[in-house]
């Protein structure tokens, strides 16, 4: 009789695994998002795993890349798997699948580990559990009935498994599938909804590419399109609470545990959904709040947060209590990128969903294409503002529009610029009057920016030195200047001198304190029936954004 070949998990093993969730994740994206009641109706479940593990993913391919011969180590992959997820996972399932990948580095990365080729079916035991454990710590207030019950469930049939790795996987999964079938009745808001857990959908496919990345088998692909007629635990907790918070903030900090400790419990008493993840340094901090500026200044008073992501949530996304509310797609909705956090709140008390786009970080086409999903609206205005993003922007618009939305790019190339359209927006206009009116608002609103050069190069406006003060006007370097206030007040008068009815003034943290007041005096003593507005946009790109309309 043949022996059987052993099974485990090495470098190649986790590479494999990757590829294979993501495209699982791709397949089932939609379901799962179709499923997501809890803990707010937004429907993005399935799209933030995805976008989780696509981060994950790009990791491990850029450790292989470094290899021209051979591989990396077990340890190397796992660790650029769990750190891709860290720093890319998105939402609150994202963050603990992120915190779950944390945990299966720490033992299987571990020294005595991790300095080996691979991990054995004992390895993989421990690090099941302390993935589920980990993800469970990560978690303010951890229910039953989520992907935390689902995790844990995977971690005790992987316990009582006997054998190699792919005994280990594949009891895992079936654990994690018997758990999620029983979400449900754990969890009365799935129940009434006769859905499952949509983060617990998701772990399970993640479980079932592992078994194939493990054994070479590929498991049968299962459709959970919910659990009608499912019974409901009559103590089975509502979680009720409509009305919640009205924002999602996402960040990375570095800081150390102490400083994470006092930021955990501020953030408490801020909001709910409260996950933080990570260690060593480095965390990703998910939070639902009222008050998305208390959240961000919480992070900035424990270290350093980048990275931010202020999300508003949708009209009908909703802090699930009993009876899933009908989630009939708005008819019009407006998504645009912002430069800073200050900005990001404007623009959602103004009713718009932003995307922050972080200095030198550009959101993706991905990124973009699921604030579009998220606004689930018929019809969806797109303001990427910034001139740079238009191909990304373009592609983000083409993606979703095959999925049946109406979506109008307008190609504001910055901030000011999408302020002016949104002033303008009317929901109740026909479609493309209300693109046009926004267009043209924008179109009629110059703009500029004040920034400060790094390094000797050569511009539009003759050589600049590193430390000087650049103004760029509608793109171009205008004005080169010895400092930022200066400089600001010559690029408005040049501004000015082609006319004009309003000043918007975006200043970020980095501008002079005094620049906003010198502007405003400047404009109320030389420029007659000209009125100036001032905006706070925070940690920006530049020090200082100005439009003239």
């Amino acid at each position: 009789m043949a022996q059987v070949p052993q099974t485990f998990l090495d470098a190649l093993a986790v590479r494999t695994w990757c590829g294979l969730a993501l495209r699982s994740l791709g397949r089932a994206r939609e379901e799962i998002d179709a499923i997501n009641v809890y803990p707010v109706a937004d429907g993005d479940t399935g799209t933030n795993l995805y976008l989780t593990v696509e981060s994950a993913t790009a990791a491990v391919e850029a450790v292989f890349a470094g290899y021209e011969q051979g591989g990396p180590s077990l340890a190397d992959a796992l660790r650029a798997m769990a750190h891709g997820a860290l720093i890319g996972a998105r939402g609150n399932s994202g963050t603990i699948l992120a915190q779950l990948l944390r945990g299966l580095a720490q033992v299987l990365a571990a020294d005595g580990v991790g300095d080996v080729s691979h991990a054995d079916g004992i390895d993989l035991r421990r690090a099941l559990r302390r993935a589920a454990d980990a993800a469970r710590e990560a978690v303010a207030h951890p229910v039953e009935g989520t992907v935390l019950t689902v995790a844990s469930a995977a971690a005790d049939a992987a316990d009582g498994a006997e054998g190699d790795c792919g005994a280990v996987v594949l009891a895992a999964y079936e654990g994690a599938r018997a758990a999620l079938a029983a979400t449900p009745r754990q969890l009365a808001v799935l129940g009434r909804a006769g859905v499952v857990d949509a983060g617990g959908r998701g772990l399970v496919t993640v479980l079932s590419s592992l078994v194939e990345a493990v054994t070479g088998e590929a498991l049968p692909e299962e459709t959970y399109t919910g659990a009608a007629g499912a019974d409901v635990c009559p103590a089975a907790p509502e979680h009720a609470g409509e009305g919640g918070p009205a924002y999602e903030v996402i960040y990375l900090l570095e800081a150390d545990d102490a400083a994470v400790a006092r930021l955990r419990e501020r953030l408490d008493t801020l909001g709910d959904s409260l996950v933080v993840v990570g260690g060593d340094g480095l965390w990703n901090v998910h939070v639902h709040v009222d008050d998305a500026g208390a959240a961000v200044e919480a992070g900035v008073e424990a270290g350093r947060p980048h990275r931010i992501r202020i999300t508003h949530f949708a009209v009908g996304d909703v802090h699930t209590g009993g009876e899933r509310p009908p989630r009939e797609p708005a008819q019009r909705a407006v998504v645009a990128v912002v430069p800073g956090e200050g900005l990001a709140g404007l623009y959602a008390e103004a009713g718009a969903i932003t995307v922050l786009a972080r200095p030198g970080e550009p959101p993706a086409s991905g990124e973009l294409a699921q604030a579009l999903r998220r606004a689930h609206a018929r019809e969806v205005v797109l303001l990427p503002n910034d001139a740079e993003l238009r191909h990304t922007a373009a592609a983000a618009a083409e993606q979703v529009r095959a999925e049946g939305v109406r979506v109008a790019l307008i190609p504001t190339r910055s901030a000011v610029q999408g302020i002016a359209a949104l002033a303008v927006h009317e929901p109740e206009r026909r479609f493309d009057e209300d693109v046009v009116q926004m267009t043209s608002a924008a179109g009629a609103t110059r703009y500029a920016e004040v920034l400060v050069a790094e390094r000797q190069s050569w511009t539009t406006a003759g050589i600049c030195q590193a430390g000087d003060a650049l103004g760029l006007i509608d793109g171009d370097v205008a004005v080169i200047g010895p400092d930022l206030t200066g400089t600001a007040e010559t690029v408005l008068d040049r501004m000015l001198q082609a006319g004009g009815e309003l000043v918007t003034l975006v200043v970020g943290d980095d501008a002079p304190e005094a620049v906003a007041d010198r502007l405003e005096a400047r404009v109320r003593e030389s420029y007659l029936a000209v009125d100036t507005v001032v905006y706070r946009g925070g940690r920006q790109g530049a020090p200082l954004l100005i439009g003239v309309e």
